[in-house]
């Protein structure tokens, strides 16, 4: 709410910058044997132990359980081989894909990338001084980079109540309620739903639930009706 004064804000958007940096990691990376280091230091730093934002939302403390299991399971080489396989046939596989990572699919009626929506997308970052390392060879709309976009507006609104730039801060909260309701919450929560029935493993079930916990109760604190978003 942006009548909220902003220092009541400052531990949300902190929570919120690190939990949305985190998913938008995980959607995006391939977890290869060059990740697995990184994934790994999931496991030894128990980041999953608990939540730093929308922790009181049932599909997070739902997400947290399965991400759990995933954790107790240890990173063996066929746990890894498990991982790659999900990831694969969930979000980048042959044209039957399980859940396609990318807001044009789900947003065009053709169902092609690099569409209007995409270049909108674009046109979001670059405003705000980020660019898609893969840019023309990787949609903009990939739900990693969204979250990140999420996770970056959230540390740019911690700076401004760090500089008690009121105005700022106003603006950035508009940025993340107009981004959802234009993009993200457009899409989503129907990615999510696919994740969570369709994957194998529970690194990316946990993570689909998380996504979606986090992404709804974000929109709630920015005043959007979400049952608009929720099919």
């Amino acid at each position: 709410m942006t009548d909220v004064f902003p220092a009541q804000w400052q531990e949300t958007l902190t929570g919120e910058m690190l939990l949305l940096s985190l998913l938008g990691q995980i959607a995006y990376k391939f977890p290869d044997n060059k990740e697995r280091g990184w994934f790994q230091s999931l496991i030894d730093e128990d980041v999953f132990a608990e939540a730093p934002f929308s922790a009181e939302r049932d599909d997070v403390k739902a997400g947290l359980e399965v991400l759990q299991k995933w954790v107790e399971a240890g990173l063996s080489d066929e746990t890894l081989k498990l991982m790659q396989v999900d990831y694969t046939s969930l979000f980048i596989g042959s044209a039957d894909i399980i859940a396609p990572p990318w807001g044009s699919v789900y947003l065009s009626d053709s169902r092609l990338m690099f569409q209007e929506k995409t270049l909108e997308v674009r046109n979001w970052y670059r405003r705000f001084g980020l660019q898609s390392e893969k840019l023309y060879s990787e949609p903009d709309d990939h739900i990693g980079l969204e979250l990140a976009f999420l996770a970056h507006l959230a540390k740019l609104g911690v700076q401004a109540i760090d500089e008690e730039d009121q105005e700022q801060f106003v603006a950035l909260l508009d940025a993340q309620r107009n981004f959802m309701s234009e993009h993200i919450l457009r899409w989503a929560p129907r990615f999510c739903e696919k994740v969570i029935a369709g994957a194998k493993t529970d690194l990316y079930r946990g993570m689909a639930l998380l996504i979606r916990g986090a992404l709804f109760d974000l929109a709630e604190l920015l005043g959007l009706e979400i049952t608009e978003f929720s099919k």
